[in-house]
């Protein structure tokens, strides 16, 4: 099994989706272990002094103004973690539970934190034995960290709370620790406060939704490519030398791409043949344009998302020189903006999809196709709801594009009086993304059909070679009407996969 050994200097969005999803086993390099000794060192000199330091011998948020005496200390880490795991509604996905404790241990691991090497090793131990902590839909505004959903992990590693086993199965967390010989940690000084101080929910979803965005962008070159093919449209408006001349980079990557899938096209450069067009229509003509506007997002995406995957987010922090200051790291303003930002292009993405596959079926525009791609047209209603279907996800997300960090609701009697939302920008950007995928699964779903009914031209190599796969793996093809709904599940699973792009890829070469 693949291991991720985690230092002091942060991990990279590769460790965080083999430990999400792949289940990859987490080791504590030889150098955090130190980190997190010599600074739980300074941590404890501040506890045995009789002045107040937050985060050690005060109370939390506004109840910093209280010196908590030794002899409460550790209630005081065990309090903070209970009133704290106040999340409800339904529970959150296993490899968004995974990514947020995997990244909350990347910042413990910083040395920055303050706890103990034992207690580190125990959320290493907590992940490997597949042990997933209960979180809930809502409870973190995105200050002072994800804290509802950090608490509840947190609570795990107390023993306290519920928590699903390997085998799926929701159990108290004390008898799942016992079962896999893991001892529950008695929190000291600090650690109670440091396990819950940022913004790792909501990194973990962002770091997830970029792989499932970079896929899903090249899915929607191709089938972009195939619905042009299907239109009879014109690939001239992909030569690189247009692109050239207004050097976005996801611009040029789109079209680049789309331009590879159309190679040794038949079907193309026809729309000046029996019904005379100057130009295709936007959907068709500024694909790479919508598509690279929303690639160039995720590459500042990518850029946030690195920089906080390098971070130790965590008030107070232990710095090298002994000093144990506190700060505003844990704001999620810069995470939350990006994920909004994401939400935004993906809904635009949408947007255009479903108007090329509307133009797919709309006989007084799809240039000799029948109307809504039906067999016998009257008697069979071909497509036509599919697009419903199409344009409900495409209203849903335009909803979803509403940016949550927009919004700020202050807490902890106005001690957090500005907050970033980024949690809901995270939670709302899974589901905006995964309707995408079931956007770009009917578009794939219509433009193969229309391109099949395109009788005596060939279609591009790469474009078989996506009709072949999706036809094997039970997208079906052209014919009267049936049952569409697990037509239309086949597509999106086929899309979610990735088998699309693997599909081409061996065509066309590796698609950017």
């Amino acid at each position: 099994m693949h291991t991720v050994v985690v230092g002091t200097t942060g991990v990279t969005a590769s460790d965080v989706l083999a430990v999400a999803r792949g289940g990859a086993r987490v080791e504590l390099s030889d150098e955090a272990v130190s980190a997190l000794a010599a600074a739980r060192e300074i941590v404890d000199a501040l506890a045995a002094k009789p002045e107040p330091v937050y985060g050690v011998s005060t109370g939390f948020g506004a109840l910093a103004t209280r010196h908590i005496s030794p002899a409460l200390r550790a209630q005081l880490q065990r309090n903070i973690v209970r009133s704290h795991a106040a999340g409800m509604g339904p529970h959150v996905e296993r490899e968004v539970v995974r990514a947020l404790m995997f990244l909350r241990l990347k910042t413990v691991c910083s040395g920055h934190t303050g706890v103990r090497p034992s207690v580190a090793q125990t959320m290493a131990d907590i992940l490997n034995a597949g042990i997933t902590p209960v979180v809930h839909e809502f409870g973190s505004l995105g200050c002072s960290g994800d804290l509802a959903p950090l608490s509840h992990c947190a609570l795990t590693l107390m023993g306290e709370g519920d928590a699903e086993g390997p085998d799926g199965t929701i159990r108290p967390a004390g008898e799942l620790l016992a079962a896999h010989g893991i001892e529950p940690v008695e929190l000291r000084e600090k650690e109670g406060l440091a396990l819950l101080n940022g913004t790792d929910g909501m990194l973990g979803m962002l770091v997830m939704a970029l792989a499932d965005l970079d896929t899903l962008y090249k899915s929607a070159d191709i089938t972009a490519a195939l619905s042009l093919e299907a239109l009879l449209g014109t690939d001239r408006v992909l030569a690189p030398e247009l692109h050239a001349i207004r050097p976005h980079p996801g611009q040029g990557a789109s079209a680049a791409n789309m331009l590879a899938v159309l190679k040794g096209s038949e079907l193309t450069g026809h729309h000046q043949d029996d019904a005379p067009r100057v130009q295709d229509a936007y959907s068709v003509r500024c694909a790479p344009q919508v598509a690279g506007a929303g690639r160039d997002t995720m590459t500042h995406a990518r850029l946030v998302a690195d920089r906080e995957l390098a971070s130790a987010v965590d008030n107070p922090v232990v710095l090298p020189d002994g000093r144990v200051e506190s700060n505003g790291n844990f704001h999620g303003a810069p995470v939350a903006y990006v994920l909004d930002f994401l939400a935004i292009a993906a809904a635009d993405l949408g947007s255009i999809t479903e108007r090329r596959t509307d133009r797919l079926l709309d006989k007084n525009r799809s240039h000799g196709l029948p109307p809504f791609l039906a067999d016998d047209a009257g008697v069979d209603s071909g497509l036509m709801i599919a697009q419903y279907t199409q344009a409900a996800l495409v209203s849903e997300m335009k909803r979803l594009a509403v940016p949550a960090s927009a919004d700020s609701i202050p807490s902890s009697a106005m001690q957090e009086d500005h907050v970033s939302m980024g949690w809901s920008a995270a939670r709302k950007l899974r589901t905006a993304v995964d309707n995408l995928t079931r956007i770009v699964a009917i578009e794939l779903y219509a433009a193969t059909r229309a391109v099949e009914l395109r009788t005596g031209l060939t279609p591009a190599p790469a474009s078989q070679a996506a009709i072949a796969a999706a036809r094997a793996a039970g997208v079906a093809g052209p014919g009267p009407d049936r049952f569409l709904s697990p037509d239309l599940a086949a597509a999106d699973a086929f899309v979610r996969g990735g088998h699309l792009v693997e599909a081409v890829e061996p065509v066309t070469g590796p698609l950017a």
